[in-house]
């Protein structure tokens, strides 16, 4: 028998209609949606914090106060080193667990490496508010002073220094809100799944409490 080739054409614009329609459906949008924002938020984090590490290692200054020679430099400071290794952790793991992103979007992610992505959000974002925390202590204390220690503020003199250090702390709070967002996502995505998996459990139990009765 023959076939009619206009019937064949129909009938691949149908499955590759079908096809598109599935690709772009709807209830797919929340998974491409989270893998997006997941994407976008780690390239950003990766990208302040290198920018943050890159000023803060080029953050020196020397000048003459009263005939005497005084240079500021960021090592000076065990706070500001200390969000130098943060920004430093935070800026690798960034990378990698972007194409861990990448990977997972490729299949079909279970519970455990969601439960392990929102495990690893949750420890740099610790990190980020510990590191940023002491830079911010002492970089208030290096702008202002302190009048009832004794401390007083520096950065009249070294003021250029003052504000590379000022510019990587707020990229790395950047970085921290990024990762306190990725946290509320993750957590979140932990709550649905955990949803489903009580509501299958349940039909499960229903379907053999079902299949009981009817013996």
């Amino acid at each position: 028998m023959s076939t009619d080739p206009a019937i064949k054409v129909e009938e691949k614009e149908k499955i590759s209609g079908s096809n598109s329609s599935a690709f772009f459906s709807p209830s797919s949008w929340p998974q491409r949606s989270f893998f997006v924002a997941q994407s976008a938020l780690r390239a950003l984090a990766a990208a302040s914090t290198l920018v943050a590490l890159s000023v803060m290692v080029t953050s020196k200054e020397t000048v003459t106060v009263f005939g005497i020679r005084v240079e500021a430099r960021y090592n000076y400071s065990s706070a500001f080193r200390f969000l130098l290794g943060v920004d430093s952790v935070a800026c690798g793991f960034s990378l990698l667990s972007l194409m861990f992103i990448c990977h997972l979007s490729r299949f079909q992610p279970n519970f455990r490496s969601y439960f392990f992505l929102f495990l690893h959000d949750l420890v740099i974002m610790v990190l980020m508010i510990s590191g940023c925390s002491a830079a911010s202590a002492i970089g208030y204390v290096g702008r202002y002073g302190e009048e009832r220690t004794g401390w007083l503020a520096v950065c009249d003199q070294v003021a250029k220094f003052c504000n590379r250090t000022l510019a990587s702390i707020i990229l790395s709070y950047l970085a921290f809100f990024c990762y306190f967002a990725l946290s509320i996502i993750s957590a979140h995505k932990l709550a649905l799944l955990s949803k489903k998996d009580c509501e299958g459990e349940l039909e499960n139990g229903l379907d053999q409490e079902e299949k009981k009765v009817s013996k």
